[in-house]
C-alpha cells in the first residue's frame, strides 16, 4: 500500500464513521455475523484477537467481500500480531493500549494504525508516536462531554469513541467531534449471533447507517 493509498483508507474510514467490532464465540459465527452487519450497511469491520481462529476469518472475508469492505483488526498486543493481521488481509489495526511497538510495526508495514488511550498524556503520546487515530476507551464509562474535553487542547488528534457505544448514544459521540465511532456488543450481539438471529445485527446496521446519514446532513 503506497502511502497515497494509505491516506485514502484513512479518509475511507472517517467517511464511513463507524466501525463494528467484532467478538464471537467462533470462527463461523463471527463470519456470518460480520455478513450480517455488512449486509446492513456497515462495511468497516475490525475482527478481534479474541475471536478463535482470527486469521481465518480476516482470510475468509478478505476472500469473499469486495474491496467496499475495510476489514481491521483489533485487540492486536504486538509487532508479530501485526504482521500476522496484514498477512491475513487487514488494512487497519486497533490496539487496546498505547503500544509504540504496535505502532511502529504498523507504520513499518504500511497500514493504517488506531492505538487505544484515555489521558491526555497517552492520546498525545500515541499520536506523537505515529498513530493515525486515536481509540478512546472506555468510551461509556468516560462519556461524550470527555471527548469535548480531550479535543479541547488537543483539536487536530482524531478520536475514535470505542467501549459501550448504541444507537441511544452515538449522535452524542459524533457532536463532540469523534473522529468515527466503534460499535462492539450492542451490533454485534454474541447472543443473536449464537441463536442465528442474524437480522438483528442487519437492523441495527442500518439504524447506524441511518444515524450516519442523519449527522451528515447536519454538516451541509
Amino acid at each position: 500500500m503506497s502511502g497515497s493509498r494509505r491516506q485514502d483508507l484513512i479518509k475511507r474510514l472517517k467517511n464511513a464513521r463507524a466501525v463494528a467490532v467484532l467478538r464471537a464465540d467462533g470462527a463461523s459465527t463471527a463470519i456470518t455475523g460480520a455478513r450480517a452487519i455488512i449486509a446492513g450497511g456497515v462495511r468497516a469491520i475490525e475482527v478481534t484477537m479474541t475471536v478463535p481462529d482470527a486469521y481465518d476469518v480476516m482470510r475468509e472475508l478478505t476472500a469473499s467481500e469486495d474491496d467496499s469492505v475495510l476489514l481491521g483488526a483489533g485487540t492486536v498486543l504486538s509487532g508479530e500480531e501485526v504482521d500476522e493481521c496484514v498477512a491475513a488481509g487487514a488494512r487497519f489495526i486497533v490496539s487496546p493500549t498505547c503500544s509504540l511497538e504496535v505502532i511502529e510495526r504498523a507504520r513499518a508495514r504500511d497500514v493504517v494504525v488506531i492505538p487505544g488511550a484515555m489521558t491526555p498524556t497517552e492520546v498525545l503520546t500515541a499520536w506523537n508516536g505515529g498513530a493515525d487515530l486515536v481509540k478512546i476507551f472506555p468510551a461509556a464509562r468516560l462519556g461524550p462531554e470527555y471527548l469535548s474535553d480531550l479535543r479541547g487542547p488537543l483539536p487536530d488528534i482524531p478520536l475514535v469513541p470505542t467501549g459501550g457505544i448504541t444507537d441511544e448514544n452515538a449522535r452524542a459521540y459524533l457532536d463532540a467531534g469523534a473522529a468515527l465511532v466503534c460499535f462492539g456488543s450492542w451490533l454485534a450481539n454474541r447472543r443473536a449471533m449464537a441463536e442465528g438471529r442474524l437480522d438483528i445485527l442487519t437492523d441495527r446496521a442500518r439504524r447506524i447507517c441511518a444515524i450516519v446519514r442523519e449527522y451528515e446532513e447536519t454538516l451541509g
